[in-house]
């Protein structure tokens, strides 16, 4: 096996590179990009697995290049996927086998594998693909953020995904900007606050351009016009949300009362004030983790956002993350 890695000190975004002559390695590397599956192929001899990319830190999107150099068959039991992958073909061809049919992917079809139901992707020998990969985790922070309210379901997209649908063509033009790019400018990428605002508008970008069970809502979500000082809420617990808050102060802050704030956070927003900002807390600290904030010191990063009971903290971020603080120092290590 052969795994070079290169990224400067802090850097947002960490260049991967691998290169694979057998089942095993080539299973087990994707398996830290995709998760869980089983590989497999009729000529293991002529197995030359190679995946080029980067790692994009802010929230762990993996985007690059992916060949086997012979025919493969994934087997993907996606109840144990912790990614979204979305591929398309440069050369050759894939096959998705869906509860709901076959679809085949070429230069022109992508395909997206999303972490629900049983599938099978079928790879040529000759497939050379774009693969981007995003966590469940990732997807489900945007979504919220589009809907300004919690997700009770996860969100799946339709599997196909064209290059002639505008604007789909236009999510794959970004793709492709992002991977010549961050190869020949990544001065410029080093800096925090472009790779976290391109990371998140490529998943925004998925979300809004590929049909999928929000798009209805997300369409509708568009002509909603929120109150102004519940805007000035939000702002103020984004801002504050490291000190202790007190619903009585943000009333006062934004202008109405602490009932009143209450009642129509819950209205619009989905959920209440107190616990809008312990997820805006937990999802800081897992950026701080991702980034290597405190070294892996997990208690002091979340003394940091206001947690002062360790206990109850960890059983919060596992049911939020679906993970302990500490798989998540391990990601960004491995990272």
């Amino acid at each position: 096996m052969n795994l070079h890695t290169h990224a400067g000190k802090n850097a947002e975004f960490q260049g991967v590179h691998a290169v694979h002559h057998d089942v095993q390695g080539a299973q087990a590397w994707m398996m830290n990009i995709c998760g869980p599956h089983e590989l497999k192929t009729s000529s293991p001899q002529r197995l030359h697995f190679q995946h080029a990319g980067n790692i994009l830190k802010s929230m762990s999107t993996v985007i690059g290049y992916i060949e086997y150099g012979t025919d493969v068959c994934i087997d993907i039991d996606a109840s144990v996927l912790n990614r979204y992958s979305i591929s398309l073909p440069i050369s050759g061809e894939q096959e998705l086998q869906t509860p709901d049919g076959l679809l085949t992917s070429d230069s022109e079809n992508g395909i997206i594998v999303s972490p629900y139901g049983q599938q099978e992707l079928s790879i040529s020998g000759n497939c050379r693909k774009i693969q981007v990969a995003i966590t469940c985790t990732a997807m489900r922070q945007v979504l919220e953020e589009l809907l300004q309210r919690p997700a009770q379901q996860p969100i799946v997209f339709k599997n196909q995904i064209s290059t002639s649908d505008k604007a789909a063509a236009a999510w794959w033009r970004l793709v492709k900007y992002l991977l010549v790019e961050m190869d020949q400018a990544r001065d410029f990428f080093s800096h925090v606050s472009i790779v976290g605002d391109f990371e998140k508008a490529l998943i925004k970008g998925l979300i809004l351009s590929q049909p999928n069970n929000y798009s209805n809502e997300l369409a509708g979500r568009s002509q909603i016009r929120y109150p102004e000082y519940l805007l000035k809420a939000k702002e103020f617990l984004h801002e504050h949300a490291s000190d202790e808050i007190k619903l009585d102060e943000v009333g006062r802050a934004v202008g109405v009362s602490r009932f009143k704030l209450y009642e129509d956070f819950k209205k619009y927003f989905g959920i209440t004030p107190t616990v809008y900002l312990k997820r805006f807390r937990l999802e800081a600290v897992r950026q701080a983790l991702l980034e290597g904030g405190g070294n892996g010191n997990i208690t002091a990063v979340a003394m940091r956002w206001g947690f002062n009971h360790m206990g109850r903290f960890s059983s919060d971020y596992k049911k939020l993350f679906m993970e302990a603080p500490s798989k998540t120092v391990e990601q960004s290590r491995k990272h």
